[in-house]
């Protein structure tokens, strides 16, 4: 499993990161197919399609990133980050510390992209 660096490294998979999935959203289009209709968007249309998207994984602690690989026929963890202690703590403090699986978003969101697109060409 990739970490954060490592993952910086590797501009095929951050090229091919959906910054908007959600974990609910993948969900949804890759294993039940009958909700696809409703969005309209995106639908999958072959066991070949693919996404990749970050999720936070708070049901241990401390709470992680995960970047997840999506398709019709699983879903595999690519890199596992963790996250600076202070983004970590309002993380915790906005979800209550419930435990559970969460989009990226807010100021986790950002963070990591920040830490990702460092390395981008301008």
């Amino acid at each position: 499993m990739l970490n954060l660096e490592q993952l910086k490294n590797n501009r095929d998979i951050i090229n091919s990161i959906d910054w908007e999935m959600t974990p609910e959203e993948a969900v949804r289009l890759y294993l039940e197919w009958g909700n696809n209709w409703a969005s309209g968007t995106y639908v999958i249309r072959h066991d070949s399609d693919i996404s990749y998207y970050f999720m936070v994984y708070a049901w241990e602690e401390p709470p992680v990133i995960y970047l997840i690989c999506r398709s019709m026929k699983d879903a595999e963890e690519l890199a596992k980050i963790e996250m600076p202690e202070h983004i970590r703590k309002r993380f915790q403090e906005t979800t209550g510390r419930n435990k559970g699986v969460y989009a990226l978003e807010g100021e986790v969101k950002e963070w990591l992209r920040s830490e990702i697109e460092e390395l981008q060409p301008a």
